[in-house]
């Protein structure tokens, strides 16, 4: 794979409201975003169109935000637009507009945001703590590139985590509770079948991090989640189709059914399978 350093920036069209005004936007990351972002990342290269630019563009060498020749941003407006390009930057990774292996520098990805580079560089070292870019001194960010190993060990891990949380509610729940989850399932039958991998990411994760919560263990939830953050990959990495993602999708319907049947040895059945299966490393 040829990598693209920091002089080769992607063109990416985003609008982050400049006095960090929300917008509702496809793509949203309920658990990370204090604000939205209006988005669409293409990979390089660009189409030879640019998109407008609601907020004023900082170049490479200018001033953070902060400075007298951008509107004044107040320390809550900046985070909520750090939330914002986060998750800009977690659908880019989703759909494979930021390949694996390239490497992107802060001021060149600002530049196509609109914002300054400190928001980029604080989302990036967000990402830089889930593994999902590397930092590389003085050129950038490298986006980390994980081996069919990496992702089977990380779903091994998933299922230690929840396999047992899983039964333990099994056996302690009432069979109506799990109606709850079912309005969570569908919308993963639906992301899934439109073929859209940052909509199905989005709803997958909703689906377990609910299921969790019924233990009413919050370290469990976080931890869990951080795992399965980095056992999503870009659907170019892995070819993921249709079929795969309705494959994944009907698990949740058909762990829901053996729960509400409170049938123990088909629910660890199901949950082992969906979370060590290994579907999307083919």
């Amino acid at each position: 794979m040829e990598q693209r350093g920091a002089e080769q920036p992607p063109r990416i069209r985003a609008r982050v409201p400049a006095q960090g005004r929300p917008e509702a936007v496809r793509g949203r990351h309920p658990a990370d975003a204090d604000g939205a972002v209006t988005h669409a990342v293409a990979a390089p290269p660009a189409a030879p169109s640019a998109a407008p630019r609601v907020a004023a563009p900082a170049a490479p060498s200018a001033a953070p935000a902060e400075s007298s020749a951008a509107p004044s941003v107040r320390k809550p407006q900046r985070h909520s637009v750090r939330a914002q390009v986060l998750s800009a930057l977690r659908d880019a990774l989703l759909s494979g507009e930021l390949a694996p292996g390239a490497v992107y520098s802060a001021p060149a990805l600002a530049e196509s945001f609109g914002v300054s580079p400190t928001p980029v560089r604080e989302a990036m070292q967000q990402l830089a703590v889930e593994g999902a870019v590397e930092v590389v001194p003085n050129r950038g960010f490298r986006v980390a590139e994980r081996t069919p190993r990496d992702l089977a060990e990380l779903g091994e891990v998933r299922a230690m985590l929840e396999v047992p949380a899983v039964l333990r509610l099994a056996r302690t729940l009432p069979p109506e509770r799990w109606e709850e989850l079912r309005p969570l399932a569908a919308a993963t039958v639906t992301a899934a079948g439109h073929g859209d991998c940052v909509a199905y990411a989005e709803a997958d994760r909703a689906f377990h991090r609910a299921l969790l919560a019924l233990t009413g263990n919050r370290q469990l939830t976080l931890v869990a989640d951080d795992v399965q953050r980095r056992t999503t990959w870009p659907c170019a990495a892995t070819r993921v189709g249709v079929a795969d993602l309705l494959a994944d999708a009907s698990d949740h319907m058909a762990l829901l059914d053996a729960l509400q049947a409170q049938d123990l040895p088909l629910t660890e059945r199901i949950a082992r399978d969906h979370l060590t299966g290994n579907r999307f490393l083919h």
